[in-house]
């Protein structure tokens, strides 16, 4: 298997470890139910590696990207989702793997279902739906980050409320900035990796009513997204929280008033006067 290794800047410390690092350290700081699953996108068929499922082929099925996701990060499972594989509509859009315009037939099938009420809002909307360049990619790999040895394009993390705080925390620790997202109710496949690819930096994601009722995402799950260059700043500021602080993961059992407190807070309150 080929290592493949991501640098941070010398100005940020030099961290550099192999994907399969960066993933054993993600699972072990936040504690991880299932496996971050790495995207890559392929230009030909012939990018598939060895031992990749091919749904229909090998198969003779179809999944939905959600459930692919799915396989990959409860089972292990290395799949490649070629146009003819896929069972839903939206990654075949945002994937650029099929035609999809304002005078192509399936526009109008798409905006009738969207779920917006004005017509012209609906088809503003569906202009600006995030998707990759038609024709431009043939497909796309979805495999375990531990397993992935190919460099992706987009790494996704199914994380429950408390590890995304976890990860909020070490990302503004390390950047001094907040993630920054737009959410909708469905389309989770879409807007969990084709923003980041064109974009890269970080998203938040709510796993959409198909990942839920077809691919075992669970109610208290969320998509965190972000691109692999962002790793060793994700690693990094982690690491610095990895003994627990701020991390609350003790939920309260009831209302304590006058609870304690770090030091500090008591510190601000002697200045501003207030109890301590």
């Amino acid at each position: 298997m080929t290592e493949i290794k991501i640098y941070m800047k010398p100005r940020e410390g030099g961290f550099c470890l192999s994907i399969k690092q960066y993933s054993e350290e993600l699972e072990k700081i936040l504690g991880l139910r299932t496996a971050l699953l790495a995207i890559k996108l392929l230009a030909s068929e012939d990018e598939i590696p060895d031992g990749a499922i091919r749904p229909k082929r090998d198969q003779g099925v179809h999944y939905s990207l959600c459930q692919a996701f799915a396989l990959a990060r409860f089972n292990g499972d290395v799949l490649a989702m070629m146009t003819e594989d896929h069972w839903c509509w939206a990654p075949l859009i945002g994937f650029g793997l099929v035609e999809f315009h304002e005078k192509h037939d399936s526009f109008s099938v798409v905006k009738r279902f969207l779920g917006i009420e004005n017509e012209e809002a609906a088809a503003k909307f569906l202009a600006e739906f995030p998707r990759l360049e038609y024709g431009k990619y043939a497909g796309l790999l979805v495999a375990p980050l531990k397993k992935a040895d190919f460099a992706p394009d987009v790494i996704l993390i199914y994380a429950t409320h408390t590890q995304l705080r976890q990860i909020l925390l070490a990302i503004k620790f390390k950047s001094g900035k907040l993630v920054a997202s737009q959410f909708d109710a469905i389309d989770s496949c879409v807007y969990s990796t084709i923003p980041v690819i064109l974009n890269g930096g970080y998203r938040i994601t709510f796993p959409d009513p198909g990942d839920v009722e077809r691919a075992l995402a669970g109610d208290d799950e969320v998509i965190f997204s972000l691109s692999p260059d962002k790793l060793p700043e994700l690693v990094a500021g982690l690491s610095i929280f990895a003994e627990g602080r701020m991390f609350f993961q003790k939920p309260a059992q009831k209302i304590e008033p006058d609870h304690p407190r770090p030091d500090f807070y008591r510190e601000l309150f002697a200045i501003w006067n207030l109890d301590v």
